[in-house]
Order: C-alpha cells, then sequence, then structure tokens
C-alpha cells in the first residue's frame, strides 16, 4: 500500500486515534530487528550545542509528548528527536477536540494543552531506553497550566532536575499559544528571571539548554529575547513555534476560526522571516535550530542557508509519512553539491536574502 493511500485512510480517523496509530507502528518498528535504517552523507554531519549530530534533520517536539517513540523515530532516519513538551505533573490537556487538519494548505492546527503524564511517568520510560539506536535526544519542559507565570520557574526547574539525565539537550519552551499566559515570559523581565534560573540550574549538569520563540513577537520583542537569551547563557534558539495567525488563503478555510497554534506550509514564511532575524541578531554568538513549515528537503535547506544548525519538522513528517526523512536526507546533499558547499555546516547562514 502507497504512502498516499495509507494517508487517505488515516485522515478518516480523528486526528488523536491516527497518531495513536503511528506510535503503535513507531514502537513496532523501534523494537524490531534488521531494520535498515538511512545512512546519511558524511556531509550532513553537524556539530552544535557540543554534540555531533550525524545529520541536521530532526523531529521537533509535540510528536512525541512522552510516549518516548525515540528508537522508532531513529529508525526511519531522524537524527535527534525532541520528547516533549513535559510539564511537572500530569495534564489532560484541553478539551477535544483540540487537533485539526487543513489538507488543502498542509497545515495542522492544535490546541493541545501540553497533554503528557508529567515527569515521573517520562523519566521512567526514558530510563528503559537503550543508548544504541537513540540517536540524540532532547527534552522539551514547560509549566503546568494551573502553575501562576509567578511561580513558573518551580515547574521549569523541577521539570529539569527530574529529567535532565535522560536528555542529551534540554528546551524551555515558553512559546506555546495553548497555555494561558505562556507566551508573557517571553517578554524580557520574566524571560531574564526563568531563563537565567534555568541555565543557571543546566550549566552545572552539563546540559546544552535551548529556548523555544514564538513567530508571533513583534521584532523588537523577537531582538530582545534573543539578547536576552545570550546574556543568560543559553545554548541555543530555536526558531520558531506554531502561530496564532492565519496568513494567505487559511484565513478562508472553515477550520481557520479554530483556536490553537497553526503548523504546517503557511506558517513557513513567517518561521523563515523570525529565523533569519534571530540569525541575525545572535552574530554567531549561540546556534539557532529552524522548525515551522518545513514541508520538503528544499525547505529544511532554505532554512540551513538562513542560519540554521539544526532544523525540525513535524507536519512535514505528518503529511509526507514515514519515507519523509529519508527523502530529505537523500536529496540534501544534492543541495550541497549544487552550491558548491562540502557539508552543511559550510552551508549556515550563507543566504543573501534581506530580512
Amino acid at each position: 500500500m502507497t504512502w498516499g493511500t495509507t494517508r487517505k485512510l488515516l485522515f478518516r480517523l480523528d486526528p488523536e486515534r491516527a497518531h495513536a496509530l503511528a506510535a503503535g507502528a513507531l514502537r513496532a518498528v523501534g523494537g524490531g530487528a534488521g531494520v535498515v535504517r538511512p545512512r546519511p552523507d558524511a556531509s550532513l554531519a553537524v556539530k552544535c550545542l557540543g554534540l555531533a549530530f550525524e545529520s541536521p534533520l530532526g523531529l521537533a517536539a509535540g510528536f512525541d509528548k512522552g510516549e518516548v517513540l525515540v528508537r522508532g523515530l531513529h529508525a526511519l532516519g531522524f537524527g535527534h528527536v525532541e520528547v516533549g513538551t513535559i510539564t511537572p505533573r500530569p495534564q489532560a490537556g484541553n478539551p477535544r477536540p483540540r487537533l485539526f487538519r487543513l489538507p488543502e494548505h498542509r497545515a495542522l492546527i492544535n490546541r493541545m494543552g501540553f497533554n503528557n503524564e508529567g515527569t515521573a511517568a517520562c523519566a521512567e520510560r526514558l530510563a528503559r531506553l537503550p543508548r544504541e539506536g537513540r540517536g540524540i535526544v532532547g527534552v522539551n519542559v514547560g509549566k503546568n497550566k494551573d502553575t501562576p507565570n509567578e511561580r513558573a520557574a518551580d515547574d521549569y526547574l523541577a521539570a529539569i532536575d527530574s529529567l535532565h539525565s535522560f536528555a542529551d539537550y534540554l528546551v524551555v519552551n515558553l512559546s506555546s499559544p495553548n497555555t494561558p499566559g505562556l507566551r508573557e515570559l517571553q517578554n524580557r523581565g520574566p524571560l531574564e528571571r526563568l531563563l537565567g534560573a534555568c541555565v543557571d540550574r543546566a550549566r552545572p549538569l552539563g546540559k546544552p539548554l535551548l529556548v523555544k520563540l514564538a513567530p508571533d513577537l513583534d521584532p523588537v520583542a523577537l531582538d530582545e529575547a534573543v539578547d536576552v537569551a545570550v546574556a543568560c547563557g543559553a545554548s541555543g534558539i530555536i526558531a520558531t513555534n506554531t502561530t496564532i495567525q492565519r496568513p494567505g488563503a487559511v484565513a478562508g478555510h472553515p477550520r481557520a476560526a479554530e483556536a490553537g497554534g497553526l503548523s504546517g506550509a503557511p506558517l513557513a514564511p513567517l518561521s523563515l522571516l523570525a529565523l533569519r532575524r534571530v540569525h541575525t541578531r545572535a552574530a554567531g554568538r549561540i546556534p539557532v535550530v529552524g522548525v515551522g513549515g518545513i514541508m520538503d528537503a528544499a525547505d529544511a535547506y532554505a532554512r540551513i542557508r538562513a542560519g540554521a544548525s539544526l532544523v525540525q519538522v513535524y507536519t512535514g513528517f505528518v503529511y509526507g509519512g514515514p519515507a519523509f526523512p529519508r527523502q530529505v536526507l537523500e536529496q540534501l546533499p544534492e543541495f550541497l553539491r549544487r552550491d558548491g558547499f562540502g557539508s552543511v555546516m559550510e552551508a549556515v547562514g550563507t543566504s543573501t536574502h534581506p530580512g
């Protein structure tokens, strides 16, 4: 059965039911023997965050919300997988329905609300994960919905304490639009206090710590967030999360009025613009991870040229299916050779596009 046929069948199901079926398949792949995993071309190797990535391609947070499907995802070709967002205490997330497909636009709208089983359950699963065949694992942490912003640092620090030993890197998520008031923590004062505390906790543990920002910050606020991240000693910035905007033709879609973050192809221009600005403002002081609307290898390459040392996908994987990572890994070296680059690292930030 082709992926096109399989996708049609899956898309007849509720999105969360389809995800559960995909998760089951990934567990089977991860637990199986003799899986032929794509081996990235040597030109795709990236040294970043003090880690050696076999390729820049990773899976963004949001797909694996603590289920720890890492081995199956690695077997498909992802060089790194970001688990999360994980909160200290379990939470059910927002009421269903909370995930919507917009196939005409290759997009999703979600208002999941950090649904996860909490740090204890995630830590138990990560502890069982063999070191072999797992790739690089990031853990993305957040605060519980009922924790006021004044005490947000308590949640982030508790999550870091519980999960750091199982993570190759950590991410502070302040930019989901689906937890009320969360994005206010990206403002300069709260960001300085919270991110500073998280960096101070992660640094002695020897863990790189990144911050994930929204594409909806105005240019001044985005510049301030980058400056704070650098000043606090963050290891990197992830640009970007989903958007509350409904750009272009999406605005006319019947689902456009649904609350939540938009991901997929319509997010790409907003995310790319933010990435360029973050890269320019960071000026090489810390690396940037590009995510948001990456639907194929050409999109991934454009993010690399715009300043991303690593790229992450989610909605592109949902629409592209299990062969998606392999296709990206096969095509990226062709783009590099075409433009005369010997490696991904040579190509990072070489685009002269304004903005």
